[in-house]
């Protein structure tokens, strides 16, 4: 008879089924797998098929815990095991336990990110896994587990959110997608579901991975997770071929297969903890040489139920992957970098014609003051188009005076932003652009005017250099972290994702202008006059009617949080494009018929009407 060393993947796990067929009808038992021995606490070299059992005991007291000795050996279709019992229980991850609410993986997010809070909305909350491909469609999904994204009360077309309900009972705010497709069972916990209301990031919350291969891990590999409680955990691989027995509320005890992990000890969790409630449906990575990969292993669906939790279950990557039909992200092709000049000459930039029906001019400089400040290109232009727009340098600011780009939002990608950086644009002399020196050792963030999630559409090859386009410093300004950051930006970032779902926009497409606003009071840091306010004007068809709304953000206490590193607020407002010209010295002659805010909102004495935007249906109303 062949040890379980000299036995093939495929014979193995049919043996451990077998097994497992018998012995998790006993109540007392938990799981069984193939593990190495555990003698006095120390895990030894010899292999064994490992057995969990909720209690252990002397053999006396069995028959009256209603369980039965389990053999020291075991002959299953022709493979001879040695067998092991430890004192472990299991349950799926799904009891949220109370943590830091102020943690931003449980905040909403766009976009949304892997490693992050997302659940049905009869769940309490579980982990967003990866994102992933569906096979027969390509379309973009979202991985996590059954219990997550469906559970006992959901079905297929069920509404998910993000955050899940425990930690913000906001649904149909929070709405992102809805379930596509679950499986229960042997090959997996696991479930899928759209991307339909936000923007998704392929890189996992504080770990930075992408789900690029999948693989089956070996005992003893050591493997990292991003979750929603416990965080970035990592582990090591301490049974392969494992069934648990794990009871799913209605749907009552079920067989679930996959591999368990124990604590790493050279990378012990600050908790102690591996796993905790609401870490369900995080992907487990591969560690190679100390630092984490792009290689999937398993997904994350149960841990232990005494404290602390030393061990998870997680079913295997390939399975779940073969019985959703879905596959990994592709990395994107990055496409080579090419010289300015080609650019200026080959790129179609903004477009005035892109809204169905309606032409709109690039702004008009309403000021002989605007006008002389533009700073030329090298070619002697005034406005510089890219990949999907174009936009006009300040001389003497040397920042953008503005921006002006068009979103296809019916072919818009995901591309990454991996390997890309912040660069000089060589079409404009260095004396009219602002650098990384602004940007080092502060918490000013390198904010994008045209959101890089905007300009990313059409072909892969135009999608791509519109990607790498928008990494130019002259697109770029200085933000505080926590107006910039996608978790804290607020209603600022989601302008054009709350037209999009509030408004039944014509072809699903948007023109944006944007940029800063000068003031002769802007704080003056390093020798460079940081903008404290900046204004965005969204302009799109509804009905065949051009619409428009502009809106200004300002921060007022921009001197005392570069010094005391405070929280103040920006506030945000819609106005009027007259007062909007007023602020920024351009005109918008296309709009002014077009524009939405009407006379009479806070309005006094013949000033131009302002509305305070608090909440993010105002947007779109």
């Amino acid at each position: 008879m062949p040890a379980p060393s000299q036995a093939s993947k495929v014979e193995l796990q049919s043996a451990i089924r077998k097994v497992a067929d018998q012995y998790l009808k006993d109540p007392n038992v938990s799981s069984v797998g193939l593990g190495y021995r555990v003698k006095d606490g120390v895990q030894t070299e010899e292999l064994t098929l490992q057995f969990t059992v909720d209690a252990k005991a002397a053999p006396e007291a069995l028959p009256g815990m209603q369980t039965a000795k389990i053999p020291a050996r075991m002959e299953v279709n022709g493979i001879t095991f040695t067998t092991d019992v430890v004192e472990r229980s299991f349950s799926k991850d799904a009891q949220v336990m109370p943590v830091n609410t102020k943690s931003e993986r449980k905040r909403r997010l766009d976009p949304i990110a892997p490693g992050t809070s997302i659940g049905h909305t009869q769940v309490s909350a579980g982990t967003l896994g990866c994102l992933v491909r569906e096979v027969a469609s390509g379309e973009l999904r979202v991985l996590s587990n059954w219990h997550v994204l469906q559970g006992e009360h959901g079905a297929l077309g069920d509404l998910i959110v993000q955050p899940a309900p425990h930690d913000d009972n906001r649904i149909a705010a929070n709405a992102c997608g809805r379930l596509v497709r679950s499986h229960l069972g042997l090959a997996g916990d696991c479930a899928i579901a759209s991307i339909e209301h936000r923007s998704a990031t392929e890189a996992a919350f504080e770990l930075g991975t992408t789900v690029r291969q999948i693989g089956d891990p070996d005992l003893g590999d050591r493997v990292v997770k991003s979750s929603r409680t416990t965080g970035v955990t990592y582990g090591i691989v301490t049974r392969l071929h494992t069934i648990t027995k794990i009871t799913y509320g209605g749907a009552g005890p079920q067989q679930i297969g996959g591999f368990e992990i124990g604590p790493d000890p050279e990378r012990v969790a600050p908790s102690g903890e591996i796993s905790q409630g609401g870490d369900s449906g995080a992907a487990w990575m591969a560690v190679e040489d100390g630092t984490p990969t792009e290689l999937m292993l398993g997904l994350h669906f149960a841990g232990e139920t005494t404290e602390p939790a030393e061990f998870a279950l997680a079913s295997y990557a390939s399975s779940v992957f073969e019985k959703l039909e879905i596959e990994p992200l592709q990395a994107p092709a990055i496409a080579p970098a090419m010289p300015a000049a080609a650019i200026l000459e080959t790129t179609p930039g903004y477009t005035a014609s892109f809204l169905p029906g309606h032409d709109v001019a690039l702004p008009r400089a309403a000021t002989p003051g605007v006008e002389t400040d533009y700073a030329p290109t090298k070619a002697g232009a005034l406005v510089r188009d890219y990949t999907h727009f174009s936009l006009a340098m300040s001389r003497e600011r040397r920042f953008c005076r503005w921006v002006a780009w068009n979103v296809d939002g019916g072919a818009l990608r995901k591309n990454s932003r991996n390997g890309l950086s912040f660069k000089l644009d060589d079409a404009y002399d260095p004396a009219f652009q602002i650098g990384e020196d602004l940007y080092a050792g502060n918490r000013l963030d390198r904010g994008h005017v045209a959101r890089r999630a905007d300009l990313v559409w059409g072909s892969p090859e135009e999608a791509q250099r519109a990607n790498v386009d928008s990494f130019f410093f002259t697109n770029i300004t200085p933000q505080l972290d926590d107006f910039n950051q996608s978790g804290k930006q607020g209603l600022w970032g989601e302008l054009e994702n709350a037209i999009f779902e509030d408004v039944s926009v014509d072809s699903l497409r948007l023109t944006v202008f944007g940029g800063p606003i000068f003031k002769d009071t802007d704080l003056v840091y390093r020798g460079v006059a940081i903008p404290r306010s900046f204004w965005k004007l969204i302009c799109f068809v509804e009905s065949g009617a051009l619409r428009a709304k502009a809106f200004v953000l300002t921060q007022d206490d921009l001197e005392a949080k570069l010094e005391s590193l405070g929280l103040e607020e920006f506030q945000l407002f819609q106005v009027s494009l007259p007062d909007l010209t007023a602020r920024t010295g351009l005109a918008f002659d296309d709009l002014l018929t077009a524009d939405t805010l009407r006379a009479g909102v806070e309005s006094v004495a013949g000033e131009q009407p302002i509305l305070r935007i608090e909440r993010r249906s105002q947007i779109g109303a």
